[in-house]
């Protein structure tokens, strides 16, 4: 007897797909059936993705979206469904950080950190969120009433960090922004829910673990090691599944235990 989530028939638009957590979630996705919208700024790197998945057999298309341009997202999220048909999944991924102390940080550090992660993630969200309701309350046509948006949010949100505060206050207003968007459309189908990660290796940090500060960075963590990508898989699926309609609202901590 086994168990699989198929999302075939599903659409999800992953954004900040080209590279890192973005690109295995929409392998994750492609794998389970989704047709994925990969979205970044980056479309070069979206491309060779998309050609990745379209040779295991998945569906990928690519579509450019800035995340702190309010008409790139409109823009993009229109060009999506006009594309591939109604958003049915939105992984709300994109992300910036800086590293210093808060006593240095300069007013464009803050706008840079704040317009991605937090005002970004808000109207891309409400981007997608408005056409799901849409469809909910019949305005629109669509076959799947409802939704999934998951935000990628950071256990930075959960627990303060040093020389990460602009980045730990930015995803803490994204778990906040999860909860409160769960109680408004969740009556709708629409189930949104947050992943908090604790340290992965990606392409963007992996020289830092061989480096004296990230190896005592290691050795703080509860069993000694950092996470991958793939790490994060089983919970992007469950919160993505059809069988999923009872999770609304779950901020769901993905960090090997680091916020212990």
């Amino acid at each position: 007897m086994s168990y699989s989530i198929d999302l075939s028939g599903r659409v999800a638009l992953v954004t900040g797909a080209s590279s890192g957590l973005g690109a295995q979630f929409a392998r994750t996705l492609a794998k389970a059936g989704a047709c994925v919208v990969l979205a970044g700024r980056r479309t070069e790197l979206l491309k060779t993705l998309r050609s990745e998945i379209e040779g295991a057999g998945g569906d990928a298309h690519v579509v450019k979206l800035d995340v702190t341009d309010i008409d790139s997202i409109n823009s993009a999220v229109a060009h999506a469904e006009t594309e591939v048909g109604t958003l049915d999944i939105l992984i709300n991924n994109s992300g910036v950080s800086t590293t210093q102390r808060l006593i240095d940080v300069s007013p464009d550090d803050y706008d840079f950190v704040m317009d991605t992660n937090t005002r970004g993630a808000f109207f891309v969200a409400q981007a997608v969120g408005k056409r799901m309701l849409a469809r909910a309350q019949g305005h629109a046509p669509g076959t799947f009433i409802g939704g999934r948006i998951v935000n990628i949010a950071s256990m930075a949100g959960l627990r303060a960090l040093s020389k990460i505060g602009v980045y730990s206050m930015s995803k803490a207003a994204v778990i906040h922004m999860t909860r409160a968007m769960a109680l408004e459309w969740g009556r709708y189908g629409i189930n949104v829910n947050a992943i908090c990660p604790g340290y992965i290796d990606t392409e963007i940090n992996h020289h830092h673990w061989a480096t004296e500060q990230g190896k005592k960075l290691v050795e703080m963590m509860p069993r000694k090691r950092i996470g991958h990508p793939q790490d994060l898989d089983t919970t992007l699926l469950m919160l993505c599944a059809n069988e999923s309609h009872f999770i609304n609202g779950a901020v769901i901590q993905a960090d090997d235990g680091f916020g212990i």
